[in-house]
């Protein structure tokens, strides 16, 4: 079939700032920098696979040109060369950085993607060489005092450029319609031979599963350097094609995937900015949106907070005029840059578009469905644990994926296998196939429709429940509170699940034992369960109050603002508890992180009020605790100044023997009426 040459336009490079301006380098300085850029061309590695004959020749030539240069600098004419000599010097390094960037621009990104732009590309060797050959033609050879060899090693330098033609190795050709072949009779649902598929990757010297992992990485990489859509969705359907082959052609991985997953690289192995994290979950917001106090929270955290019938900014406690949210979207441009440079899947709710804006194409989307229902019908068919470990892994790498991979998984109906995987027999004897099965599970559950295939599911959140309290390891634990803490995203089963008292002993043994990843996956879902106030009742005779006190010092952002939410809601009980915190809340009011310092206050704000006249004593006996009080009213956020000035107010009361009860109607009192009091 005929195809346009320009079907795959090439993508956005960077060219460095020496390609496109002349240097200005004293004669003899011009010549070694000529000298030095072709020795580093030479020393270029022909591309490998594709446009070798291209790449060869332009090595080649550089080789020659080299050894001109090095003629010039051993007998140089005279102290200087004519400005002729000069302007052709200065043009010939613009071309030669030129053809730098073009040969590694072709040696270190994708193959696939090469040979889709294998027209353009051989265009551009073609026209450099061309420009090349202008340059040497013009040269005034005559003028320099070279030898005859390499006088003639000049003039055959001119030949070969200009008997340069701008044709694609038939090859070459060949194979990119071949691509091109398989991809439309993928958008057909036709299922590819596999035969051409291993000709086309033996080709490509993709030969192996670590290859073609490399490969669809690299394109990954490529998609974000494009400039138009149409070449993003190519490389999406390229990426498609290619996860197919390798599961097909090189069967399943038993590599142990690094802890990658979503949301162990958004709460546990990086470092998400404060900036970045809403206010009430503490999770990386997925889709920011400003409220009427100014306040920025993620859509589905603040939607529950209004639902649950509150009309107030939960930073600030000011009312609310309105209840409209507006989009943040200059935030989640840069969550969203901040998510690719950290590579973390990246997803609003409710969309199918990832971090690069790029929406599954048919090849792709039925790419993606022929990956899955090969892959599944092979775990349930699978010989031995070790092949069903290996398919398993598969499955959990996919469903990292998209949107359209996670439905596509569930749809096939691999849920029920998945859970046939969790339970205590296989993970004492096989516990990489449990935790890349939980794994997938949680994966999976990112994708609002599949919550709830998964709490409809027979056995699935009884496995999920089993793994957090009796998983083989520490990373199936908490993969097991992460998914929890992502079905009661949903607030129906939030409430189900904080019914649930296994859960609650689950979270609070990996609170309490587990390493500082699990333990933070274990506090981020209580924190999510404590939004409802049956739930928080539970959790107060749990142990939360005394598990988070146990770990205030190590993950202090994270309990401090489980505790406020529990004394807030908890009552009585929760606030005889929380008596044992008030010095470590001290030492956060003095020590702690912004966040974690407004979190204090308004504990300490619920604590004293609720707790009499004995409790306002424990956190009088503080150390400085005036001082530092007054130090939050100077530095903190706006709601930690308000609450540390209603702290101040019950101190005072409280120290003039008066009921310091009364502050709770006289909290209104501003900030800076209250700094006015400060000392000159």
């Amino acid at each position: 079939m005929a195809v346009s040459p320009r079907v795959f336009p090439p993508r956005k490079r960077w060219p460095s700032t020496g390609s496109s301006i002349s240097p200005k380098f004293a004669d003899l300085n011009l010549v070694k920098s000529l000298l030095s850029l072709s020795q580093e061309i030479s020393a270029l590695k022909p591309i490998k696979c594709l446009l070798i004959q291209k790449s060869l020749s332009t090595i080649n030539k550089s080789k020659l040109l080299a050894i001109v240069f090095e003629e010039l600098l051993r007998n140089p004419v005279s102290t200087s060369f004519s400005p002729s000599i000069l302007l052709c010097f200065e043009e010939m390094y613009i071309v030669f950085q030129r053809i730098k960037t073009l040969m590694e621009d072709c040696c270190s990104g994708s193959k696939m993607w090469l040979l889709m732009r294998i027209q353009p590309l051989a265009n551009s060797f073609h026209e450099l060489t061309l420009e090349l050959s202008t340059l040497l033609d013009i040269f005034p050879v005559n003028e320099l005092d070279l030898s005859q060899d390499v006088e003639e090693l000049f003039v055959l330098v001119r030949k070969h450029c200009f008997q340069s033609k701008p044709s694609v190795d038939p090859r070459d050709d060949s194979l990119r319609r071949d691509v091109l072949a398989l991809l439309h009779q993928i958008k057909k649902e036709i299922v590819p031979h596999h035969l051409k598929l291993k000709q086309i990757l033996d080709n490509l010297g993709l030969r192996d599963q670590s290859s073609c992992r490399e490969e669809i990485e690299c394109l990954q990489d490529e998609i974000q350097n494009q400039i138009d859509e149409k070449s993003k969705l190519d490389i999406a359907s390229l990426i498609g094609l290619l996860r197919y082959a390798k599961c097909v052609l090189f069967g399943s991985s038993t590599t142990q995937l690094e802890p990658d997953h979503r949301r162990r690289n958004s709460l546990s192995e990086i470092a998400v900015p404060a900036d970045f994290r809403c206010p009430i979950s503490l999770e990386l917001m997925r889709d920011p949106v400003v409220v009427a106090s100014g306040q920025t929270y993620d859509r589905e955290s603040i939607n529950q907070w209004i639902e649950s019938g509150h009309n107030t900014c939960p930073k600030t406690g000011q009312t609310l005029a309105h209840t409209n949210l507006i989009p943040n979207r200059a935030l989640r441009n840069l969550i969203a840059m901040w998510c690719r440079q950290q590579r973390v899947p990246f997803e609003t709710v409710g969309s199918n578009e990832k971090v690069s804006g790029v929406k599954a194409t048919k090849a792709a989307f039925e790419a993606t469905k022929m990956t899955v229902y090969f892959l599944v019908n092979k775990l349930s068919l699978s010989p031995s644990m070790e092949a069903a470990n290996s398919v398993t892994y598969e499955l959990r790498a996919l469903a990292k994926t998209d949107s359209d991979s996670r439905a596509c998984i569930a749809e096939a109906g691999a849920i029920p296998i998945l859970v046939r995987c969790l339970g205590s027999g296989v993970g004492s004897e096989h516990p990489n196939l449990q935790v890349n099965a939980l794994t997938t599970i949680l994966n999976l559950s990112i994708l609002e429709a599949n919550k709830t295939r998964i709490m409809e599911t027979d056995g699935a959140l009884n496995g999920v429940i089993d793994v957090l309290r009796f998983g083989a390891t520490w990373e199936a634990k908490g993969n097991a509170a992460a998914t929890i803490f992502s079905l009661s995203g949903v607030h129906t089963y939030r409430k189900r699940l904080g019914r649930k008292t296994r859960v609650i002993k689950g979270l609070m043994d990996l609170a309490k034992d587990g390493p500082t990843n699990s333990k933070r996956d274990a506090l981020v879902t209580i924190l999510n369960l404590a939004g409802d106030r049956e739930t928080v009742g539970r959790l107060v005779e749990g142990g939360v109050i005394e598990t988070v006190i146990g770990v205030i010092n190590v993950l202090p952002e994270e309990a401090v603002t489980i505790l406020e939410a529990v004394v807030k809601r908890g009552g009585l009980v929760a606030i005889a508890e929380a008596y044992n915190s008030i010095k470590k809340l001290g030492v956060i009011l003095r020590e702690g992180s912004d966040t974690a310092r407004e979190s204090a206050a308004a504990s300490l704000v619920t604590i004293c009020r609720k707790g009499g006249l004995e409790v306002v004593a424990e956190l009088a006996a503080v150390p400085s605790i005036e001082r530092i009080i007054w130090e939050v009213m100077g530095t903190g956020t706006m709601r930690a100044r308000r609450k540390a000035a209603v702290l101040l107010r019950i101190l005072r009361r409280w120290s003039a023997g008066l009921d310091t009860n009364d502050v709770v109607d006289s909290s209104v009192m501003s900030v800076g009426a209250l700094t006015t009091m400060l000392p000159a």
